[in-house]
């Protein structure tokens, strides 16, 4: 909390918050107590008066954003209020009692949901949610009557009914992130699923066509009657794209010559525009796609009888038992993918590329396939160093 002399320059363009931190307080020094607040999410600073309640607990009073009142008005307020606390008042309590929470249905559709129509490519994952599980247990209750007991409660419970662990963490990250928003908003003063720990279940499973996999898939897929969902298959396999990139392209992003295919960043999970290298393989695909009688130069890759193909998991449950590969997903196509570059010899770093991951410690996950790479690589040499020993 640093201490500065506020001026009216610097509350118009304050300091934003640091080191990831959520929020930063910039305290006056001419009048105790006032101080302005900066967050993350927002570069309009808010003042605030900080004071000590009857509970002698530190409490904070709103006097108004940068744009609503200026600095000389927030230190009239703020020398106003010091002087009703000193008389016994508790603005904080007082704004309490005349502020009315809405019920968790009434937050989530009237402010969150459309807050993260904005935001979230997933936010329809978010409102299953809420239907599915989270408005029966909390969909009647005010925001700020939902206590950190219920939260562990409902995540406890839904390990207890069979969900898997990630699935219910995801159900307590909506509502951390849902109540942080609540927070931030001022609508609640703080979030009870914040110290709520997570399953974080070890779930990473890494699956992989081996080569008689690989060439049952291939097989299959030749020969299938659904030639524009096999040719989306193939090209799944071929770029190491995921579902949802591959379905929304177009061929206006396709460059044939450069053999570059680009995933804009409202298609992409990271939200960044990236650039896909075109092999042979997905050139094959492209050359089929060209001579189906649904090509549409100017629309979507892949079309079905119906238009451009929103979902292929149906046809694919049918393709995979067809070539015997249990219950292989099509996001493991990705791993195979991956797993066919780095056996290949190309760097985690490579791959990190060619797969749009914008973390690194995503791609570490196939660290192993490398170091199998590298002891075949030593193992070569050790034929030879044999060999010359005669051994």
């Amino acid at each position: 909390m640093p201490r500065i002399n506020l001026t009216q320059s610097f509350c118009n363009k304050p300091t934003a918050p640091l080191n990831g931190k959520r929020k930063v307080e910039h305290c006056d020094t001419q009048i105790r107590g006032l101080l302005l607040e900066v967050r993350d999410s927002s570069p309009v600073g808010t003042y605030y008066l900080r004071y000590r309640n009857s509970s002698n607990k530190t409490a904070y009073s709103k006097l108004g954003t940068v744009l609503e009142i200026t600095l000389k008005e927030a230190r009239t307020k703020a020398q106003q209020l010091k002087a009703s606390i000193a008389g016994g008042a508790d603005p904080q309590a007082e704004a309490k009692q005349n502020r009315s929470a809405p019920t968790w249905d009434s937050f989530f559709n009237d402010s969150y949901l459309p807050h993260a129509k904005q935001k979230k490519r997933t936010w329809k994952n978010d409102a299953d949610m809420h239907r599915l599980r989270l408005n029966d247990r909390f969909g009647a209750t005010p925001i700020d009557a939902i206590t950190q007991q219920a939260v562990q409660q409902f995540h406890n419970d839904l390990s207890e009914e069979g969900m898997a662990p990630a699935t219910a963490d995801h159900h307590l990250k909506l509502l951390r992130h849902a109540l942080n928003l609540a927070v931030d908003w001022e609508l609640i003063d703080k979030n009870p699923a914040a110290k709520v720990k997570q399953f974080n279940a070890d779930n990473q499973v890494e699956r992989f066509l081996s080569e008689t996999d690989l060439s049952a898939l291939v097989s299959v897929l030749s020969t299938h009657e659904n030639r524009p969902v096999c040719c989306a298959i193939l090209w799944l396999l071929s770029t190491g794209a995921r579902l949802g990139e591959a379905l929304s392209a177009k061929w206006g992003d396709v460059d044939r010559e450069g053999l570059i295919w680009i995933i804009h960043a409202a298609n992409s999970k990271s939200k960044k525009r990236r650039s896909v290298a075109l092999n042979d393989a997905a050139l094959r695909v492209l050359d089929e796609l060209q001579a189906l009688p649904q090509y549409d130069p100017e629309g979507h890759l892949f079309i079905g009888r119906r238009g451009p193909l929103s979902t292929i998991n149906k046809v694919w449950y049918g393709i995979r038992e067809e070539a015997g590969l249990g219950d292989f997903r099509l996001h493991d196509l990705r791993h195979s993918y991956a797993s066919m570059l780095v056996n290949a010899g190309h760097s985690l770093y490579e791959v990190q590329q060619s797969l749009g991951h914008s973390d690194p410690k995503v791609t570490m996950r196939y660290a192993h396939l490398s170091k199998d790479s590298l002891h075949q690589a030593a193992n070569s040499a050790s034929q030879k160093i044999m060999a010359a020993w005669g051994q």
